[in-house]
C-alpha cells in the first residue's frame, strides 16, 4: 500500500507524535497491568503497527471508558481510538471498517426469573449499563419498556448491580464475566443481545479527515487478511472474539 502523505500525517498527528487513547473498560481490546502500568492488548498492538507504518513516536493514553476517549477525541486532544461503530458516536469520529466483534450479553442474579434476553424489555425491568458504552447508546435506541440505570463506567456495573441496584446488568460479555468472579449467585442470559464491531475512530475536525480514515481502513484490511489480528487475540489469549468479515 502506498505511504501516507505528508499533508494527510499532519492533519492525523499534528503534534508530531501519534497520540492514542486506549479504553481499559473493555478487557477484549486492552488491559493495565497492576505493578508496572504496562498497557497490552489487541488495540494496542494496532497501534504500535500503525506508528512502525507512519513512523511517529506513539503515545498510549489510558482511560476507564470509551466514552471518555469520545470525549477527549472530540476536544482535539487525541489522534486516534478504539470504539464501537455506533451513529451517535458517528456525528464526530470516522470509522475505518472493523476489526473485530465482540458481543454484548445480559447477566442476572441467580434468583431471577429471566430466562432469556427477549424477557429483558418489559415495564418494571432495570438494566444497570456504563454510561455513555456502546451498549448504553444501542439500548438507549432499541429498549421500550424496561429502565436504564446508568453506571458512572462499565467496570461498575456489577458492583452497581450487587450493591441492589437493577435487576439487570448488560455489558461486554467477557467484562461481566469477569466482574462476576468477585461474588456468587449470578448467571449470564443465553445467547447476545447484540454484536459490537470494533473500529479504529479518528476525529471529523481534522481537515483531512476522510484520507485518514481511508488510509487507516486499508491497513485495517491489511491486517485482518495477514493473519494479524487473529494473532493477536490468540497471543492475549481472548475469549468471545472474533475477526469481523
Amino acid at each position: 500500500m502506498k505511504a501516507i502523505d505528508p499533508t494527510t500525517l499532519k492533519s492525523f498527528a499534528p503534534t508530531g507524535s501519534l497520540r492514542v487513547g486506549i479504553n481499559l473498560g473493555n478487557p477484549v481490546l486492552a488491559s493495565e497491568d497492576a505493578a508496572t502500568k504496562q498497557l497490552s492488548g489487541i488495540s494496542v498492538d494496532i497501534t504500535n503497527e500503525i506508528g512502525k507504518r507512519i513512523n511517529l513516536p506513539i503515545q498510549l493514553i489510558p482511560f476507564k471508558s470509551a466514552s471518555a476517549t469520545v470525549d477527549h477525541i472530540k476536544n482535539g486532544e487525541l489522534d486516534l481510538v478504539f470504539v464501537a461503530i455506533d451513529p451517535v458516536r458517528g456525528a464526530d469520529i470516522s470509522y475505518t471498517p472493523a476489526y473485530i466483534q465482540i458481543e454484548g450479553a445480559y447477566m442476572v442474579k441467580a434468583s431471577s426469573p429471566l430466562k432469556s434476553n427477549i424477557e429483558v424489555d418489559v415495564a418494571g425491568t432495570e438494566i444497570v449499563v456504563g454510561k455513555g458504552s456502546a451498549y448504553d447508546l444501542y439500548l438507549t435506541r432499541e429498549i421500550k419498556n424496561a429502565t436504564l440505570l446508568r453506571a458512572v463506567s462499565s467496570q461498575a456495573v456489577i458492583d452497581d448491580f450487587m450493591s441492589g441496584k437493577g435487576n439487570v446488568a448488560a455489558g461486554v460479555k467477557q467484562q461481566l464475566e469477569s466482574d462476576a468472579k468477585r461474588y456468587e449467585g449470578l448467571r449470564m442470559l443465553p445467547g447476545r443481545f447484540m454484536v459490537i464491531n470494533q473500529s479504529i475512530g479518528i476525529p471529523k475536525a481534522r481537515p483531512d479527515f476522510e484520507k485518514t480514515t481511508a488510509y487507516l481502513s486499508e491497513v485495517i484490511t491489511q491486517l485482518k487478511q495477514s493473519g494479524f489480528i487473529v494473532n493477536s487475540i490468540q497471543r492475549h489469549h481472548i475469549q468471545g472474539a472474533k475477526v469481523a468479515e
